[in-house]
């Protein structure tokens, strides 16, 4: 099993300031020796480090972690895909096996055009001549625009995180749904079953909050293309990494054993170019 979409990181006010008053369980360090117990426990037997900070020298760190811990199979880092030295900061990266995409905070910025910028647009555009993923995290009233980015880079591999963020609080579909559904339409989208109990309530959350949405994003990318993300440790404000991760196990085991083994490791393993071995059926 492959855990596609995790952080890590040594607490720094200044630096995580999207860390409110609310988070206080997330404010100290979160490193490798927290996880590994966790992974033992769930059955995880590889992971995609995502970036939290938007500093270069965040995808360094991760990179280092990666190199001394064999269980991280990949890095989605950050880097300023909108400066004109793009090029030479991917040159600078690109060599390191384990990096496997970059990521924006997206959802942030204040112009909801962020994605259709003209720099920003060539940043995604280098990416392909480096063969690395990019992630999109973004809010549902993004989708569109995320659509529009998508349909400019057919040869770029693109990565929903977190289902788009749907108002799972709310029970809310629309638009959300029928957004994503032509977001989907695009072969080179991928989607993560990650961070849902957090749009949930955090506090009165069940299963059953979760199956429409599941059901929706299995119906528009299919298994081939949907991967399993703990979101851990920004999960730990709604739920324990088990219990987040058992969500999209017990929702997945209606499938067949191979289209389970596509959500389980294949997906991200392809998607990202993993370097792992084969995991054999017998894990299902």
């Amino acid at each position: 099993m492959i855990d596609a979409h995790h952080h890590f990181w040594r607490f720094r006010e200044e630096e995580y300031g999207w860390m409110d008053a609310s988070m206080k369980i997330l404010q100290r360090d979160f490193l490798p020796e927290h996880l590994e117990p966790e992974l033992a426990k769930a059955g995880v037997e590889g992971t995609v480090l995502v970036q939290a900070r938007q500093l270069k020298e965040e995808t360094e760190s991760l990179l280092k972690l990666a190199e001394k811990y064999p269980w991280i199979r990949g890095v989605v880092g950050w880097v300023d895909l909108c400066s004109e030295l793009i090029g030479e900061h991917l040159q600078d990266f690109a060599p390191h096996p384990k990096l496997v995409g970059f990521r924006h905070v997206v959802h942030d910025e204040a112009d909801d055009d962020f994605m259709l910028r003209k720099d920003f647009q060539r940043g995604i555009a280098a990416l392909g001549d480096f063969n690395l993923a990019y992630d999109l995290l973004i809010f549902p009233q993004h989708l569109g625009r995320a659509r529009k980015l998508v349909a400019g880079f057919p040869q770029q591999t693109f990565v929903l995180d977190h289902l788009g963020k749907p108002e799972i609080r709310s029970g809310s579909l629309q638009p959300w749904k029928g957004e994503l559904e032509k977001l989907a339409a695009y072969p080179g989208v991928y989607c993560k079953l990650s961070g849902m109990v957090t749009e949930a309530n955090w506090k009165h959350w069940t299963y059953e909050d979760f199956e429409c949405y599941m059901e929706t994003v299995l119906q528009a990318f299919g298994p081939e293309r949907l991967m399993l993300g703990s979101d851990w440790p920004v999960c730990r404000l709604a739920g324990e990494y088990e219990e987040v991760l058992a969500i999209p196990l017990r929702f997945i085991q209606k499938l067949s054993r191979e289209e389970q083994a596509f959500i389980r490791h294949k997906t991200a393993t392809h998607c990202y170019q993993l370097q792992t071995e084969i995991y054999g059926e017998e894990e299902i």
